[in-house]
């Protein structure tokens, strides 16, 4: 027997048809390349996402074609996105942060059929197109009178859209219907696609609207640091317009200053962005001796976020700091570190230990750990395993079908992540698979040493690698980028910062001091391009244990 309730299809194009009837006039505010700020509302970006899905049929697109996006966060940006997937099209996003090759190979792999902008994305754009020869039809996110060149016919968006009309129609298809299609970055191997459904998108959305997730409401000035090419920005372009949260796009101006002035001018309660970011704010706050004014919470990903920065934020700040963990695969957010009952309970100090983990899962998903072998392990917040994960919001497999299936035989996905699960439900990433290090037999958590190190004051990004050893197959070596104030560093001065606060036997074996750590381009520590850059480094002494 089945229930008797109204057949609703989950479709994206809903959250922002209800943003549009139910706070209209709440505002999006977008600042461009050229720190120019302008102002519309969600009914604006409604209009012209009607009106981008009507350009779109005219020029021949149809359901699953994909029409690809490289910009930043903007409000055409964000017209854009719903207009391609409102009418059963796929958004693709490019990251204008990789190397042209892996655009190439992403625009290819996904067989774009067009491209929409940035116009600061000109030149690579004119690189790209003789690689991709699927693309129809290129346009900017722009005016006619800002047009750039590259070297064949393009559209400005503002007067592709102008003539047509605001009505259109949306939805109508299956929930399960293909909806964005996100490359992974590519640290390993090609770059692969993961096709989200608009089902997902949308349950993703409820999930991330949970009190003990990002707990977005409509009294919520959102700036959105996250791209919105990085994994849906999170699910926020979706979570703000259902909530109605006002949404603040900063473009392509990250640097503490621009980021400062607009969350004061803006009176931002709310961001998001990797730790990378929210060190360079803290920097430039600390020279500047600015504030952030209604700022309340941020939400950190992407990596690890070491103690040091929770306690500047909040002690320095009153900005509340939590983690969050996901990935592109699962769409992304899985895990919010928000405290439970027995957690809240604790000293200020005991919760500490809980912030600085990646949380527990968000309704509707859950977690495991296994051995090498699949085997589960134990949740007592020790033993470290491989993590996977299971849920609506989770990818069964890659476009194309690469990778082969990535799937254990209980239907969960595995991350590539090791982990521990504690008591309280509390996950903990100890490292990357790729980048745990193996000495003796025994795991060394590179990103627990990192984040130690970086709250010594003279450091301003640090990174762990293994090397090759012949007797313990590998041992650490740290990586360490100075702060520029920061005068007669001794490397060894960072191995007596760690002593005592890891086991002896964690101790890098060597310390560099470098001009630059390596960025990804989600503003992660790219160590494939550290270990590489350290082709035939040798180890400068013998370590026992």
């Amino acid at each position: 027997m089945l229930g008797l309730m109204q057949d609703f299809p989950l479709t994206v194009d809903k959250l922002l048809d209800h943003a549009a009837r139910w706070h209209g006039d709440r505002e999006i505010v977008s600042r461009d390349g050229q720190g120019r700020v302008t102002r519309s509302t969600y009914l604006d970006v409604h209009r012209d996402a009607k009106r981008v899905t009507n350009a779109l049929r005219r020029m021949g697109v149809k359901l699953g074609d994909r029409v690809a996006t490289m910009g930043w966060n903007g409000a055409r940006h964000l017209s854009a996105w719903y207009g391609i997937q409102a009418m059963g099209a796929i958004c693709h996003t490019l990251n204008p942060r990789l190397f042209l090759e892996q655009i190439a190979y992403i625009a290819n792999h996904g067989g774009d059929r067009m491209l929409i902008a940035d116009p600061n994305c000109a030149d690579l754009v004119a690189d790209l197109l003789p690689l991709v020869p699927s693309i129809e039809q290129v346009l900017f996110f722009c005016s006619a009178d800002e047009l750039p060149d590259v070297r064949r016919p393009a559209i400005a968006f503002d007067d592709w859209i102008a003539g047509e009309s605001d009505d259109a129609e949306w939805g109508g298809f299956d929930e399960r219907t293909a909806c964005g299609l996100c490359y992974t970055s590519g640290t390993t191997g090609n770059p692969k696609g993961v096709l989200y459904s608009h089902r997902s998108n949308y349950i993703h959305a409820l999930m991330t609207l949970q009190r003990d997730a990002l707990a977005l409401n409509a009294r919520d000035s959102v700036l959105l640091i996250v791209p919105m090419y990085h994994a849906n920005a999170w699910g926020i372009v979706y979570s703000a317009p259902a909530t109605g949260a006002k949404l603040v796009l900063p473009g392509q101006k990250l640097d503490g200053q621009s980021l400062q002035e607009l969350i004061v001018a803006e009176g931002c309660t709310y961001s998001t962005a990797v730790p990378t970011v929210w060190q360079t704010l803290l920097t430039h706050l600390q020279e500047s001796g600015t504030g952030l004014g209604k700022l309340e919470r941020v939400v950190i990903g992407g990596s690890a976020c070491p103690e040091s920065l929770i306690r500047a934020f909040n002690d320095g700040y009153g900005v509340n700091v939590i983690q969050g963990w996901g990935m592109t695969e699962t769409s992304p957010l899985v895990t919010v570190s928000i405290p439970n009952v027995a957690v809240a309970a604790m000293s200020p100090e005991d919760q500490m230990r809980y912030k600085l983990k990646q949380g527990r899962p968000l309704s509707g998903l859950d977690l495991k750990i296994t051995d090498d072998d699949g085997n589960r392990l134990p949740h007592d917040g020790q033993t470290p395993g491989r993590l996977k994960v299971k849920g609506p919001t989770i990818a069964s497999g890659y476009y194309g079908g690469d990778g082969g299936n990535p799937l254990d035989d209980e239907g969960y996905f595995d991350t590539g992540d090791v982990s521990t699960i504690d008591a309280n439900g509390y996950m903990h990433i100890t490292d990357r698979a790729k980048d745990i290090v193996k000495s003796g037999g025994e795991w060394i958590s590179s990103i627990e040493i990192e984040n130690i190190v970086l709250g010594h004051p003279q450091v301003a990004l640090a990174a762990v690698i293994g090397v090759v050893h012949p007797k313990w197959d590998e041992r650490p070596i740290l990586l360490v980028k100075l702060k520029p104030d920061a005068v007669g560093a001794d490397p060894q001065a960072f191995r007596a910062f760690l002593d005592g606060k890891i086991a002896r036997w964690w101790m890098p074996d060597d310390v560099l001091i470098v001009d630059d750590i390596p960025l990804g381009p989600t503003g992660k520590i790219d160590k494939k391009r550290i270990r590489a850059d350290l082709t035939g480094y040798q180890l400068p002494f013998e370590v026992t244990r």
